[in-house]
């Protein structure tokens, strides 16, 4: 099988189908760097900000929200400061990540824990944790809690797959219960929040929402299996940490439910290397199994969107959704 390159989807790239609110990105972009440069010589940090705000990533997370409040109204101020808020969340658990899987590149450049140390870049995390409470003061209560929700269901999703580590009789369903948690909470709580804000009804704002749960689910995936056999260089970020940390994976998953216990024993004992890793994956079928599987929940992510009135902002959604689908 010919898995799919990761076109358009790349680190520090833009996503093709976010062209309709650039505008509205670069001001996200332009509060996020104020909220982080505001403190930054007083605490001595600016170097280290600097350094973070130099690449800003494919900003998904923020579009979601502009997209998903286009798509069933307008787009207002409220949509731009709640989008540069969920970016700062993903950010610092990108921050924490680096430090626990020992990362070296992020986003095309040495990350932060490589350059001054793991000390730093959690302090950074916890840094722009920080400004992200003091964005939400202002906030509607009910806003607040759909982000301190989603927030504690990405941290609860990671401390999970930690606790589930080496647990080699992992099954399907819980690790996709562990990556809604881990990343698709986040992306619901985008899409949900800029349903809100526009000023949708309840049964577009849970269509939105759903939406975002199905294709927070389908990144997961392909992100695992970016992990596996992506280019690093193509990724802008170090790969290879699931397999380092024996964090299972659904490909993985896949290969040890489909072997006798004979096999699956020197499976296990040979997951440590990757190349023999990779083609026992290809062989067995788990690596097309995981593409395929991350296919569904795309195709059900877009089905959520149905009953959206049509708009240039719905069809962004869906270009959204199948560039996920193939990276």
């Amino acid at each position: 099988m010919q898995l799919p390159a990761h076109a358009n989807m790349q680190s520090g790239v833009s996503v093709s189908s976010f062209r309709l609110i650039k505008d509205e990105l670069e001001q996200v972009r332009k509060l996020i760097n104020e909220q982080m440069l505001c403190c930054a010589d007083k605490t001595g940090a600016r170097r280290l900000v600097e350094h973070l705000n130099s690449s800003s990533g494919k900003m998904i997370r923020p579009g979601l929200v502009l997209l998903a409040g286009m798509a069933v109204g307008k787009v207002t101020d409220k949509h731009i400061h709640i989008a540069a808020i969920m970016e700062m969340i993903h950010n610092a658990t990108l921050l924490h990540d680096d430090v626990i899987d020992e990362g070296q590149r992020r986003r095309g450049q040495a990350t932060v824990n490589s350059l001054w140390g793991n000390e730093s870049a959690v302090l950074l995390g916890d840094f722009l944790l920080s400004r992200v409470f003091s964005m939400c003061a202002d906030l509607e209560p009910g806003v607040v809690k759909i982000i301190a929700a989603a927030s504690g269901r990405t941290c609860e999703g990671e401390l999970r797959q930690i606790a589930q580590r080496e647990n080699w009789q992992l099954s399907e369903a819980e690790y996709l219960d562990m990556v809604t948690e881990k990343s698709a909470a986040l992306f619901s709580s985008c899409c949900l929040l800029g349903g809100s804000l526009a000023g949708a009804g309840e049964d577009e704002v849970r269509q939105l929402s759903d939406f975002g749960l199905n294709l927070g689910i389908a990144f997961q995936i392909t992100d695992d299996l970016l992990d596996i056999i992506g280019d690093e260089a193509k990724a802008g970020k170090t790969l290879g940490s699931d397999v380092d940390k024996n964090k299972l994976t659904l490909a993985v998953i896949h290969l040890l439910g489909v072997m006798d216990e004979k096999k699956r024993a020197l499976a296990i004992d040979s997951l440590c290397n990757k190349a023999g890793m990779v083609e026992m994956l290809k062989s067995s079928g788990s690596l097309e199994y995981a593409h395929d599987k991350a296919q569904e929940f795309v195709e059900k992510a877009i089905s959520q969107l149905a009953d959206v009135r049509d708009s240039d902002a719905k069809e962004a959604l869906i270009e959204t959704a199948r560039l996920i689908g193939r990276r």
